[in-house]
């Protein structure tokens, strides 16, 4: 198997912040013998991510996106998402719960923008983040495995430890 890893970010691109998530995504992929052929990272821009999804999914069987989920304007891979597979966001209420409970166990009230983490598209499996309000999302079109997570390493690292990783291995062994 091979993954693709695209960042998302106009931070990364900047030097704002350091991709952190493909050097522990590459170490944690090489334990299971999975190669990681390319990683890739774009700016917050539509056209340019709707490209590297194309791409990729000519490249790779695998692959793994970062960033772009958050409840802010910049925040777009979702619709980029909603486009490439030809979906839409629906509302999803167990995610809503989810962010309403953990938002108010850090005494947080839920804003729109905080509700609007609930919205996820339609053709995806959802993925629980035990860690964070954005939820990962797994789509599989030609072959091809895509899965989104958050840019927040440690909301990453939850969500391919208790999600990703053991989709894959069942894959592998089934």
């Amino acid at each position: 198997m091979k993954a693709e890893l695209i960042t998302i970010g106009d931070e990364i691109l900047i030097g704002q912040i350091v991709d952190t998530n493909s050097a522990w995504m590459g170490q944690q992929l090489n334990l299971l013998g999975i190669e990681v052929y390319q990683v890739t990272s774009v700016h917050d821009n539509h056209e340019h991510i709707l490209k590297a999804f194309a791409e990729a999914e000519q490249n790779a069987d695998l692959v793994l996106i970062t960033g772009g989920l958050g409840p802010t304007k910049d925040d777009i891979t979702k619709k980029s998402l909603c486009e490439y597979f030809g979906t839409e966001l629906v509302y999803h209420p167990e995610v809503f719960e989810h962010v309403r409970s953990l938002l108010s166990s850090r005494s947080v009230v839920v804003n729109q923008l905080n509700s609007d983490q609930a919205l996820l598209p339609a053709s995806c499996t959802v993925l629980h983040n035990s860690a964070g309000t954005a939820s990962g999302m797994w789509f599989e079109r030609n072959n091809t495995i895509f899965v989104s997570m958050p840019g927040v390493p440690f909301e990453m690292e939850a969500i391919m430890t208790e999600e990703v990783f053991p989709r894959l291995i069942k894959l592998r062994i089934t």
